[in-house]
């Protein structure tokens, strides 16, 4: 089970460079199989907002969102040590390490484009 971070969804939203390889993910694995953070989902969000692209933030949630399975899950106020610790430790940004935090609270594995993961106990998942 994978907790897809925001760069996948980006990849495909945004028909970038690697958006075949992220639509591979959704092809091959079962949508109850996928998570993203809520704060991945919220990021999409302002991301998308900033770029004046409403609707195509309004049909990612209908569509795959809502639409599908795909589990969003969290933080609690009381995982903020563990937030902290990865943080730290690894040397993440706030966003990675809330990432890392909620694949090691649910037991995923990170799938992401992001080096950084790289540095952790973890590790990720490159979409191929």
């Amino acid at each position: 089970m994978y907790l897809l971070d925001t760069n996948i969804f980006l990849e495909v939203l945004l028909q970038r460079e690697n958006s075949q390889a992220a639509k591979s993910i959704f092809l091959n694995n079962l949508p109850t199989d996928l998570f993203i953070t809520d704060f991945s989902l919220h990021s999409l969000g302002v991301f998308l907002f900033q770029r004046n692209k409403h609707e195509v933030y309004k049909r990612f949630v209908e569509d795959i969102i809502i639409g599908t399975e795909i589990g969003i899950i969290g933080l609690d106020p009381e995982d903020v040590p563990v937030l902290v610790e990865a943080s730290k430790r690894f040397g993440l940004d706030f966003d990675d390490a809330y990432q890392y935090a909620v694949a090691e609270k649910h037991g995923l594995q990170i799938m992401s484009f992001d080096a950084d993961f790289d540095r952790t106990e973890k590790g990720r998942r490159i979409p191929d």
